[in-house]
């Protein structure tokens, strides 16, 4: 199996009709199942790569923000991980390139190939690397994740700066770049974006690199690839928020022996856990239940039935961001619960300090799309929205009488969820005196 992640890439690749270049990603998606309502747990980076691991949210499985440096968080005790199930099955296991999850002892890798380096996005070397690893495994199953590290801001350009090997650059211009409904027409966002894209492209490259070694090494027509992103566009609007633009990502499954299709159910990354187990023949954790469900009986299918919502969470970004939300999308609706609703909407560090946030509060007149920024700074205790008929969440509805019973649907649906999934945000099942969870 290879778990392929880019890192805060939002819906943007050619197959999903953004006009940017992706020929491999493309090719990808045209063998396999590409999925139009994927959906991530939470838009932070180590939360979300959290959830892929564990199959569980954000808030069950403790890793509340980011994992790195003075943030800190890591996965509670008694959590198990793809790479400990799958190693314990006899699979080869690896990482190449980027972890950013925690403690180590729950990751147990038989090898971590190419750590993240600051600025560096060698896809090729990522490529080599893996396709190393799959070649010495013989004749073992293997399961290696792949961390790309594009299309993350990087300290110049994206990473864009420099050439890297076997890589020709994609260049945009920023004056003709697909500008997302969520962010203003400035000359700023705009070069921004066309950093951005090219990056994306280099990372479609790499996946290119990968794949074809794949194929070379003999074992594509027995390996499942599974290609997501982690969160949504570094860009005001997306990353760290419960909006579309955070959470609406793209997934392909290329499994062998299935068609290719589209497929329009909504799924969630709390899927990702039970769909490579039960590829792999591995029973689930014993401790305790999985919210997801395999998405394997849905390749080669353009729907699924019984799978009309979909849930959120999230705690904080970086320490110091403390703004814990709790959403459910369906369809129709989306509903977000806005837990510390008093407090400032906070902005990620590396948001905060892109060019594009910069010309944005340089005036606070400058919408974010059609937001104000006032209104993304302070926000409701409640949001709803009519995807219908306002898809950019712009109108919150919450208080029109008309959609109550829709909101208290939503509402209830939503607080079933914590309840089941022991939510420790939920005062009737934080206990101080003795465990989160008690009944």
């Amino acid at each position: 199996m290879l778990l392929l992640i880019s890192d805060d890439q939002g819906l943007d690749a050619g197959c999903y009709g953004v006009p940017i270049r992706t020929p491999r990603i493309d090719r990808l998606a045209r063998q396999g199942t590409r999925f139009t309502n994927g959906f991530a747990a939470v838009s932070s980076c180590s939360p979300s790569r959290a959830v892929i691991n564990t199959g569980l949210y954000a808030h069950q499985n403790g890793m509340y923000g980011l994992q790195h440096d003075v943030h800190h968080q890591s996965l509670l005790p008694g959590i198990e991980t793809l790479p400990a199930s799958l190693r314990r099955a006899g699979y080869a296991t690896a990482l190449v390139g980027k972890k950013h999850v925690g403690p180590d002892s729950a990751f147990p890798y038989e090898a971590e190939l190419v750590p993240e380096r600051s600025g560096i996005r060698d896809v090729h070397e990522l490529a080599v690397a893996a396709a190393s690893f799959i070649r010495s495994s013989d004749d073992r199953p293997f399961f290696v994740t792949i961390g790309y590290s594009d299309p993350h801001r990087a300290p110049v350009d994206y990473g864009n700066d420099r050439p890297w090997p076997d890589v020709k650059p994609v260049v945009y211009d920023p004056r003709t770049v697909p500008l997302p409904s969520h962010l203003p027409d400035l000359p700023a966002v705009r070069q921004d974006l066309a950093q951005y894209y090219e990056s994306i492209s280099r990372l479609d490259s790499g996946i290119g690199l990968l794949l074809d070694m794949l194929d070379q090494s003999g074992r594509a027509n027995d390996t499942l690839v599974l290609f997501l992103s982690d969160n949504g566009r570094p860009f005001p609007g997306a990353k760290t928020n419960l909006y579309d633009p955070g959470l609406h990502l793209p997934l392909i499954i290329r499994a062998p022996g299935t068609l290719a299709a589209v497929n329009d159910a909504l799924v969630s990354w709390i899927d990702i856990v039970p769909t490579v187990l039960e590829w792999a023949g591995v029973a689930p954790p014993a401790a305790y239940p999985l919210p997801g469900t395999s998405l394997l009986p849905l390749l080669g299918q353009s729907s699924g039935s019984g799978r009309e919502a979909v849930f959120a969470s999230h705690e904080f970004h970086e320490i110091n961001q403390y703004y814990p939300m709790r959403a459910i999308r369906t369809r129709s609706h989306s509903y977000i619960l806005n837990l510390a609703h008093p407090l400032p909407y906070p902005i990620a560090g590396d948001v905060a300090g892109s060019s594009s946030w910069t010309a944005i509060s340089a005036d606070p007149a400058i919408p974010l799309g059609h937001r104000t920024q006032a209104a993304y700074r302070q926000r409701p205790a409640e949001e709803l929205y009519d995807l219908a008929r306002d898809p950019d969440e712009l109108v919150n509805v919450a208080g029109d009488p008309s959609l109550q019973s829709i909101k208290q649907d939503l509402a209830g649906k939503l607080h079933a969820m914590r309840r089941s999934t022991k939510d420790p945000w939920l005062a009737e099942l934080n206990d101080p005196y003795g465990h989160v969870g008690h009944d």
